[in-house]
């Protein structure tokens, strides 16, 4: 008995103080989760989604935190504020962590990947490059709008949510590439740019396959390419501008991230079950219905590496066109 004693003395001299404590287990407590927009969008829905996924695999509660705002930025600041210890997870995406920091002349209160520790890619929205066929009835290709725009430079004009978002930037990428110019008209928001291009205010524009796909199918605005990588499934003759203009991608994505420096364990812990979420058929069916296409890099280090050639393409698009919002 003397002897065991002894053993076991010995044996807790020798276990680093690290070790010897009781590691508490985690989620311990409620987690928040925080999204940067107002309730009842696709970013919204798709948060909440995983959120309920993450509180069914872990047993505790992950609560909803809605902190829309500028742009996203207010509840991605809020996240890159939050505790590193687990208790705050939330979304981040292209206009937060890579347009804005490209194109706003005043700093943002945090940095767009330093601040972050990145998870996964969740969601990914390419957009599809639009005509009104009134106004450019030869323009049934990208060659013809390329052409037309060549032959009187600035003379089409196109529309965008406003000066600085991804549709304009999308769009200022795609003619970088093209070599050609177009008069921009910025408005205040998707619908009001939607109701420009049916009503032939503007000649062509970006949007997404969401607002425009039964516009599409009935003639009343025409679909020239993808911005996505490839070509879309639900477009599958649609040819992306990738093909032809290599690097002229825009794909609006969001993300999950928690803030820089949370444990490694608790980062691999949400990665593997993120991979879980986007592996189900039936968030699958759910994307498919909100217009929604799956994220190729989803992997931590892949998600982290994106968000760097992301923040990096739009600065340097931004430098070359002298984009800048106040």
């Amino acid at each position: 008995m003397r002897r065991r004693q002894l053993a076991a003395l010995s044996l807790a001299a020798l276990t680093p103080p690290s070790l010897a404590r009781a590691q508490p287990a985690w989620p311990s407590r409620p987690v928040r989760f925080i999204i940067p927009f107002p309730p009842g969008g696709a970013a919204d829905l798709v948060g909440r989604m995983l959120a309920a996924h993450f509180q069914t695999a872990f047993g505790q509660g992950f609560v909803v935190e809605n902190r829309g705002g500028a742009g996203s930025a207010i509840g991605v600041d809020a996240l890159a504020k939050a505790p590193a210890d687990g208790s705050a997870i939330g979304m981040i995406n292209i206009a937060a962590n890579a347009i804005l920091p490209a194109v706003r002349k005043v700093p943002l209160p945090y940095r767009p990947i330093e601040d972050f520790s990145p998870i996964s890619n969740l969601a990914v929205t390419p957009a599809l490059l639009l005509v009104n066929p009134r106004k450019l009835p030869d323009v049934r290709t990208v060659a013809d709008l390329v052409a037309a725009a060549k032959a009187r430079p600035e003379a089409i004009n196109f529309g965008s949510s406003g000066v600085g978002s991804s549709l304009h930037l999308g769009m200022e990428l795609f003619m970088a590439k093209a070599g050609i110019r177009m008069t921009h008209v910025p408005f205040a928001g998707g619908g009001p740019l939607l109701q420009a291009l049916l009503a032939g205010t503007i000649d062509a524009s970006l949007d997404v396959a969401a607002t425009t796909t039964e516009l599409i199918r009935s003639g009343q605005i025409r679909a020239l390419a993808t911005t996505a990588p490839v070509r879309m499934p639900i477009y599958p003759d649609l040819p992306a501008l990738n093909e032809t203009y290599p690097g002229a991608e825009l794909a609006s994505w969001h993300g999950l991230a928690a803030p820089a420096g949370t444990p490694a364990p608790i980062l691999a812990r949400l990665a593997s079950e993120t991979q879980t979420f986007l592996r189900s058929p039936e968030t699958a069916q759910r994307y498919t219905q909100l217009s929604l296409d799956m994220p190729q890099h989803t992997t931590p280090a892949e998600f982290s590496a994106f968000m760097g050639r992301e923040l990096a393409t739009f600065r340097d698009l931004a430098r070359a066109q002298n984009i800048v919002v106040e």
